[in-house]
């Protein structure tokens, strides 16, 4: 397998992003096949193999599920170029559509490019969930949030917050003043330098491992009484 991603990949973006037109795409599409699509095809299935050997509930999934279309939702957009500058996919066991928070997002292109993971839309019943056990188990989840390499890489939880939240958990709030949040997810901006001078696959790995007891705390759905 090849060397992924290489300058040329995001050599693409750059182009497309000043004849973002259907007319050069086409004319460029072979190079988009070779340069682009099947790297990162290739990326991705590397990525899901990888932590499949540990978890089953990756086992059967497939690349080709978890990519989103290059091609952009324009129906109700002001910007009405057709193609998005970046590649990205969901990498959850339920492939892009997974809304669950147990997996993670990511966009490789050369103005956004970087790891996503959380639980980003909860549905009413999950945010519950979500806050009710970081009210139940504070420790753990400071121990989690608080890690230095954590802090280091991810920083603070993202999300929109509520100015008081939920008033069952307003108690606990000031302790814990992510009960406000109505969504929880992590971020770390990536430069695209850093996936052409180191092997990507391990790069996305150790951020998903540091990641990965944030995942699981918010992706666990089973109800915790306070």
């Amino acid at each position: 397998m090849s060397k992924l991603p290489d300058i040329e990949f995001f050599e693409f973006f750059i182009e497309l992003s000043s004849n973002n037109n259907k007319t050069w795409f086409d004319a460029n599409r072979t190079r988009y096949e070779e340069k682009v699509k099947k790297p990162f095809e290739n990326l991705v299935q590397q990525l899901i193999d990888a932590i499949a050997t540990n978890n089953p509930d990756f086992i059967d999934l497939q690349a080709k599920e978890c990519i989103f279309r290059i091609n952009k939702d324009i129906r109700f957009s002001k910007d009405k170029t057709p193609y998005k500058l970046n590649r990205s996919a969901v990498i959850a066991p339920g492939g892009r559509k997974d809304m669950s928070g147990k997996g993670f997002y990511v966009e490789v292109g050369p103005e956004s490019c970087g790891f996503y993971t959380g639980s980003y839309m909860p549905e009413k019943d999950q945010l519950f969930a979500i806050r009710n056990k970081i009210a139940k188990e504070p420790k753990v989840w400071k121990n989690i949030i608080e890690n230095r390499n954590f802090a280091e890489i991810f920083g603070e939880v993202r999300g929109n917050r509520q100015s008081k939240g939920d008033p069952q958990f307003r108690p606990f709030a000031d302790a814990l003043p992510e009960l406000k949040n109505t969504q929880f997810y992590i971020y770390h901006p990536i430069e695209p330098e850093l996936l052409i001078e180191q092997n990507p696959v391990t790069y996305f790995i150790d951020l998903w491992k540091v990641a990965e007891p944030f995942t699981l705390f918010v992706g666990d759905k089973k109800e915790i009484s306070v």
